[in-house]
């Protein structure tokens, strides 16, 4: 019989079978002998320390005791319906509770018998018990795998367990997973690499991460486990941008022209900043290579992103090409075309408008200067990548916030010509260095990372719901020097009604402190018809209200520059990065800007780690590490759908040095052998040629 490998399907693994396989495909996703030896544990647990039930206490993290289960009873109706054991041992009894799986606890415990448990305990009406714990019969004769002080724990689920896949099932499977195919365990990473970063071999690695012999040994193994993930990730990037730069010819824009100048010495309203000038300057170098640009430009809320586009489809306009810009949502689609048309005015480009809204007619004609070659530059929503939209010559694409894109749906504006625009991606969503790197490691990135001149840091301080008397007060102050004043509520899908009634109780009260007629409210919620609350943002940014009252971020998506003031009620229930945008919604103008948080005067410490990092600092990426510290990289920016970060081990909040140590190796190694043409080589050459079939998609920013 052939022999077994990582690379064998589950199944034929001694003691799995095809039922076994079925549901480990379901719930781990498990198909090969490899990857259940990437299930790694999550934790590990000293099995040499017994405890007698008499010295069990809440406090214990969990304790293992070894007793005898005396009876086992059905309790209560329902949904309090559960099975309750006694145990005891000889200095006492507790009680063991289970809720679920309750037809197969019933028949594969045994009263009567001796068992090893193990699991937290807790106290409940002065009985003491452990809810769930994990159950093995007590048997002298058996021999222990592995080192007892370090024994593996698995992630195992309901269902698993109806096989017998709890966390000591799928143990025992690790091991004879490990007994079959360890001989054919082979190396990954070159010789070099692992003797100049002082790794262990892959082999050694996957049989010490189950079943280590010490804590040096384990800690060898997970520092393999982690380099592998990070620096693999590299080289495909890396890679990826090495083809781009030698695949795709890009158009060159080899003349600043009389456009890009009358804007630059005329119509530019304020002195660019360095920031603004260095990010212009790296564009200029790109787009003139005779490669396609891929490049990401990161800018907080008001840092000038919008002018480093529009001077580079100026750019592209003088060169005898058309652009456009592709915006998320219609509100800030208008929001761009409003804002060029205002800084270019009417006699240097022809620029138009395309989104949902817009008539028939118009859209004809739009199609027309298109094809015609008449129309310079178009900004719209996901309307742009519709087929009937074709350019005479589109040489330059920005799209905004580009999280909020499909791949796909780039791709399709990177088709519009036959060599393939330039793509510059803009987000005003600082993303922490890690991240950056492996989830944009493949685009060259810039960052904006000073405000414009005149533009004074917006300050930002925390109240208690004790002092809200004082934040009416302030408000009133700033309403009196004629200013704006926003005022947002929490709105959690969860618990609309509940966010509503808070939204209409906090609105009775704020229209008692600011009654009509010498103030004037506007209210903008997720659950009001489209046109009210157009209605609603106008007349506020036409000033004939003064309180904006609104749930979710999304919808103040308008610039109003008078508006100095952001209140956040109940601010403990965003996150940091929905924080940091609301925030960025006051300070538009030359006024001196605030933020007020508003919480309730109970925190969590990470409520409280939240709303502190707010009011110390104005620094999206200082507030976005804090973010990727609080929730990991998972959420941050969907990164979960990109399956760039298939991380089973590394993580980026904490592993950010050993990810610039693997970007550096790969950088270091494209450089000695670009094409990995070396002996030394040969398994990254291998990998990268199973990587890549067909047009991958992330080459396309």
């Amino acid at each position: 019989m052939a022999e077994l490998s990582l690379i064998t399907p589950i199944e034929y693994l001694k003691g799995v079978g095809p039922q076994k396989a079925d549901v480990l495909k379901k719930e781990l996703q498990v198909f090969t002998i490899g990857d259940l030896l990437t299930q790694y544990p999550f934790r590990y647990i000293d099995r040499t320390e017994f405890h007698k039930i008499r010295k069990l206490h809440p406090d214990m993290m969990a304790a293992q005791v070894l007793g005898r289960l005396v009876s086992l009873q059905l309790v209560g109706e329902k949904k309090t319906k559960r099975l309750v054991g006694s145990f005891k041992d000889e200095t006492g009894s507790m009680e063991l509770v289970w809720f679920q799986s309750i037809p197969w606890l019933q028949k594969s415990l045994k009263v009567g018998s001796a068992y090893i448990i193990y699991g937290k305990p807790s106290e409940f009406n002065g009985q003491l018990s452990i809810t769930h714990p994990e159950m093995d019969l007590y048997n002298p004769q058996v021999k222990q795998v592995g080192n007892m002080s370090l024994q593996p724990v698995y992630s195992s689920t309901e269902k698993l367990k109806k096989f017998n896949l709890d966390a000591k099932g799928i143990q025992r499977l690790q091991q004879t997973a490990l007994e079959t195919v360890f001989r054919t365990i082979g190396e990954s990473l070159p010789q070099d690499v692992l003797t100049k970063h002082g790794l262990i071999s892959r082999q050694q690695a996957f049989a010490s991460i189950h079943f280590p012999s010490d804590q040096k040994e384990l800690n060898q193994a997970i520092k393999r486990i982690k380099f592998e993930e990070l620096f693999f990730i590299q080289l495909k990037l890396l890679n990826n941008k090495q083809l781009n730069t030698q695949k795709f010819r890009g158009q060159r824009f080899n003349k600043v022209g009389e456009k890009f100048n009358t804007f630059f010495n005329e119509r530019l309203p304020f002195p660019l900043t360095g920031a603004q000038k260095r990010v212009v300057k790296e564009i200029r170098i790109d787009t003139n290579t005779g490669a396609q640009m891929n490049r990401l430009v990161q800018g907080d809320v008001g840092s000038g992103k919008t002018v480093v586009a529009l001077m580079s489809m100026l750019l592209a306009v003088d060169n005898g090409f058309q652009a456009c810009m592709m915006a998320p949502t219609e509100i800030l689609a208008t929001q761009h075309y409003h804002g060029l048309k205002q800084l270019v005015g009417d006699d240097i480009v022809n620029i138009k408008l395309l989104t949902g809204s817009t008539s028939t007619k118009e859209r004809r004609l739009i199609h027309q200067a298109l094809e015609d070659g008449s129309l310079d530059i178009l900004i719209g929503t996901h309307a742009l990548i519709e087929d009937k939209v074709q350019f005479k010559n589109l040489g330059f694409v920005v799209i905004d916030e580009q999280h909020r894109f499909g791949v796909e749906q780039r791709a399709k504006l990177w088709r519009k010509n036959v060599i393939p625009p330039h793509m510059l991606v803009m987000t005003a969503t600082p993303i922490p260095r890690t991240l950056a790197m492996t989830m944009y490691g493949d685009l060259d990135i810039s960052v904006i990372d000073e405000l414009p001149a005149g533009r004074k840091p917006i300050k930002t301080v925390h109240f208690f719901e004790s002092s809200r008397l004082r934040m009416f007060g302030f408000m009133r102050e700033e309403i009196a020097k004629g200013r704006q004043v926003y005022l947002v509520y929490p709105l959690i899908k969860e618990s609309e009604k509940l966010d509503l009634i808070y939204l209409e109780a906090g609105l009775e009260n704020l229209q008692r402190e600011f009654p009509l007629p010498q103030y004037k409210i506007s209210i903008v919620h997720g659950k009001m018809p489209v046109k009210d609350k157009d209605f609603e943002m106008q007349r506020f940014v036409k000033h004939e209200t003064q309180i904006m009252v609104a749930t979710t971020v999304i919808e103040v998506g308008v610039n109003v520059p008078n508006a100095s003031v952001m209140v956040i009620e109940n601010s403990e229930r965003f996150g940091l990065s929905q924080l940091h945008q609301l925030r960025g919604r006051v300070g538009r103008g030359a006024e001196q800007s605030f933020c007020i948080l508003m919480s309730g005067n109970k925190l969590s410490k990470e409520g409280r780690l939240r709303l502190d990092t707010m009011v110390r600092t104005n620094d999206g990426f200082e507030i976005a590490e804090v973010d990727l510290q609080l929730r990991g990289p998972g959420d941050i920016s969907g990164t979960q759908q990109s399956g760039v970060l298939d991380l089973k081990m590394a993580n980026l909040a904490t592993d950010q040095a050993l990810l610039t140590e693997c970007r550096n190796t790969v950088i270091a190694i494209f450089k000695e052998d670009p094409t990995l043409q070396s002996e030394k080589n040969q398994l990254l050459r291998s990998f990268l040629a199973r990587k890549s079939d067909g047009i991958a998609w992330d080459k396309i920013s």
